[in-house]
Formats: structure tokens, C-alpha cells, sequence
């Protein structure tokens, strides 16, 4: 696999290695990966916890467990202005 670094990633490599903190460009590059699937993972962990929670919510709809849109928006705006308050005190 070949591949074509810009200027600005290759002196972020070089400055990774040169500080110590990799032995090598090899290792710069292979701890990115590890993070872009550490992220990946994370990703697809919070899209499938909202699957399950839009799953939930229609349930709840077909049950007809719902609450006006205006009615949750007014709590949330008073208990914003509640939350406001008493950090001003």
C-alpha cells in the first residue's frame, strides 16, 4: 500500500519521533489508526445505544406515551432558568 503524506503530516511525524514519545514513523502512524478505531468504536457503540433509545420511543408513541413538544420545552426552559438561579445565589 502506498500512500502520499502531505508536508505538514510528515513534519507532525517527524516531531513525534524526534520527541521521543515513538521510535519511529511506523509507530506515529500505527497509534493514529489505533485511536481512528478507538473512535470508530465509540462511534458505533453511541449509534446503536440510539437505535435502542429511538426504539424505545416509539413503543412508547404506539402506546400513546407521549408529551406535547411545548410542554416538554417549557420544562426544560424552567429548569434552565431554575438552574440559572441557583448558580447566581
Amino acid at each position: 500500500m502506498e500512500f502520499t503524506l502531505t508536508p505538514e503530516v510528515e513534519q507532525f511525524i517527524q516531531s513525534q519521533v524526534t520527541s521521543g514519545k515513538y521510535g519511529s514513523a511506523g509507530e506515529v502512524i500505527l497509534a493514529g489508526i489505533k485511536l481512528l478505531e478507538e473512535r470508530e468504536r465509540i462511534y458505533q457503540g453511541r449509534f446503536e445505544e440510539l437505535q435502542r433509545e429511538i426504539a424505545i420511543g416509539i413503543e412508547a408513541a404506539e402506546r400513546g406515551e407521549v408529551v406535547d413538544g411545548e410542554t416538554v420545552f417549557r420544562n426544560l426552559q424552567q429548569r434552565l432558568q431554575q438552574r440559572r438561579q441557583e448558580a447566581g445565589q
